[in-house]
């Protein structure tokens, strides 16, 4: 027994002794709680909206106050036309145009009776029930209180109209996600393997003394997951268009040209992992816990980011998946153009530069 006790002492210093063990123990709860418990929320926080009120009053500038006061809205922007609600939804974060009927408060005066009609977009069908459920919820509670009592029969008439998925189906929500999640996964890790493998194999000796400059050498392991990402690409966009009905509203050429362009980036990535990582399992862990997490919970593919804290909406802002998949809605369910998506390509590009210039510079540290 006593051999035992010291045995067990002896394991227990081992695990002290290593920071690295530490750090999965207690540190990775931590961070895995907190993230969880402030990421799964259903609760409603900051939508941007955007408000159309062609004749402002007393009651509609009351109303707008009460959607802003509430925490759960901010106005984004104001139109001068319902036509250009479609361009401030593809344009911005905008998720719900309120229209205000002309002559509202003269109408709600005269005949007791006036109308606001609510534009939201359904890409995301959860977020666009919450928005619906909230707006009306609010304006239910702003009528209470113009009435100074209960709501009455007729008075605000409120009419919703999903945007860009009319049937609110889950499946328009995680065709894109899932497409941002498994090329970012297949294509980061792939890449990020295979240098391991080579240094794991004591073959990156042979790689170092070639006559290969390290950009060559980076390229010539990018080049043929490109190919295979791509192919992984298109069979995505196929299913999701043939088997659950997504459809692709905009440029087939420019969605393949942004697929294209993420591919780059995530195997990018994954080359810059595998610089920094001795062997495979190293890059696998670095791959699997800095890359799938990360995409599930901050890009925006099932919890909004509006209803984050802000640190965390401002580490949702390095998270590559969350440009791709604003893009893809935009091009798919929205049939929005470059003119709309222009930012967000370039925020690719960028990561995409910085990405190849470390790996490069990694590789250069080792050669010298």
């Amino acid at each position: 027994m006593k051999r035992f006790l010291a045995f067990v002492k002896k394991e227990f210093f081992h695990i002290f002794r290593d920071s690295r063990t530490l750090l999965i123990l207690f540190g990775m709860p931590i961070a895995q709680i907190l993230l969880f418990g402030y990421v799964i929320t259903t609760d409603l926080k900051d939508v941007q909206i955007a408000i159309y009120d062609p004749t402002p009053s007393e009651v509609t500038q009351g109303l707008v106050h009460k959607l802003e006061s509430s925490g759960y809205f901010i106005v984004d922007q104001y139109l001068s036309s319902p036509d250009e609600a479609e361009s401030a939804f593809k344009t911005g974060d905008i998720r719900e145009v309120i229209i205000f009927e002309a002559g509202l408060a003269e109408k709600l005066k005269r005949d007791g009776k006036g109308d606001i009609q609510l534009l939201i977009d359904a890409s995301d069908p959860n977020m666009g029930n919450l928005i619906n459920q909230y707006t009306r919820g609010t304006i239910l509670k702003y009528q209470q209180q113009i009435n100074e009592g209960p709501a009455v029969s007729g008075g605000i008439e409120v009419e919703s109209r999903m945007m860009f998925n009319a049937g609110l189906d889950s499946v328009y929500m995680f065709v894109p996600g899932t497409m941002a999640l498994i090329l970012m996964l297949i294509s980061a890790m792939m890449t990020s393997i295979s240098i391991a493998r080579e240094k794991e194999m004591g073959t990156m000796e042979v790689l170092l003394v070639s006559p290969l400059r390290p950009l060559q050498i980076i390229l010539g392991k990018v080049t043929p997951y490109v190919a295979l990402s791509f192919i992984n690409a298109v069979t995505i966009i196929v299913l999701g268009n043939t088997v659950f009905g997504v459809p692709v509203k905009g440029s087939l050429l420019l969605l393949m040209a942004e697929s294209l362009l993420f591919i780059l980036l995530a195997l990018s990535l994954g080359i810059l992992i595998s610089t920094v990582s001795k062997t495979q399992q190293v890059a696998m862990f670095i791959s699997l816990f800095a890359l799938m997490l990360p995409t599930i919970l901050l890009s925006g593919f099932i919890f909004p980011i509006e209803s984050m804290p802000d640190i965390l909406q401002g580490l949702s802002l390095l998270m590559p998946p969350r440009w791709f998949i604003t893009i893809i809605k935009n091009i798919m369910l929205k049939g929005a153009g470059m003119p709309f998506v222009w930012k967000e390509t370039l925020i690719l590009l960028a990561m995409i530069l910085f990405f190849i210039i470390m790996s490069v510079k990694k590789f250069k540290i080792r050669l010298e």
